[in-house]
């Protein structure tokens, strides 16, 4: 009677321990946390804005040819955002679990408003160390158009908008200007597991 009673019970027992092990996967990739760490590499029609505070910095040659591109309403940039990814599933209390990140579907808002979209170009890796892992998200943009669209005035040389794009690209302070909505996809041992919705990543706390 015992030995039917625990075939019969075997195969609950197995269900059981699976939907844990599920439960337990899907909690540790819930545990992924995400925060805007600053902008990087900013470039203004491939112009680097390191070390300039304003539109007067730039040299002759750099002003002429934003000058030039403003007249033909055009302004390009390039820069990465880099977003901290931070795993707390490091086996204080939990198991230690390394999560790979294989699609990261974002959007960037400037002051509330959307610009562009896009995904990774390849997985990421955040090990499960409880410290933050940095990755970077190349971006592109016409500044121009964007402030152009919302209504922004360029004066006849472009010195606001230019001051506006150094504003933008942080000068080494937090882009708090800056919001970049993701919808992570992350790799499990039951497959690829993707948030329900998306999630709003920020700089002034881990999300």
């Amino acid at each position: 009677m015992k030995k039917h009673l625990l075939i019969f019970l075997v195969p609950y027992i197995l269900l059981l321990s699976f939907s844990c092990t599920v439960f337990k996967q899907v909690e540790n990739i819930s545990r992924l946390k995400f925060r805007l760490n600053s902008i990087g590499n900013f470039k203004i029609m491939g112009v680097d804005i390191s070390n300039k505070n304003s539109a007067r910095d730039f040299n002759v040659f750099d002003a002429t040819k934003f000058l030039n591109g403003i007249t033909q309403g055009t302004l390009p940039v390039s820069f990465n955002v880099n977003i901290d990814a931070l795993n707390p599933n490091h086996g204080g209390g939990n198991p230690r679990q390394d999560l790979d990140i294989v699609n990261f579907k974002w959007r960037l808002f400037i002051d509330d408003k959307e610009t562009i979209n896009g995904n990774i170009p390849h997985p990421i890796s955040v090990p499960g160390k409880g410290e933050a892992t940095t990755f970077a998200i190349g971006m592109e943009l016409d500044l121009y158009k964007f402030f152009r669209e919302r209504g922004f005035v360029v004066d006849s040389y472009g010195d606001a908008l230019i001051d506006l794009a150094l504003k933008l690209g942080g000068l080494g302070d937090s882009p708090h200007r800056i919001t970049i909505k993701a919808q992570p996809t992350v790799r499990s041992v039951f497959g690829n597991l993707t948030y329900p919705g998306e999630i709003d990543i920020v700089d002034r706390e881990f999300r």
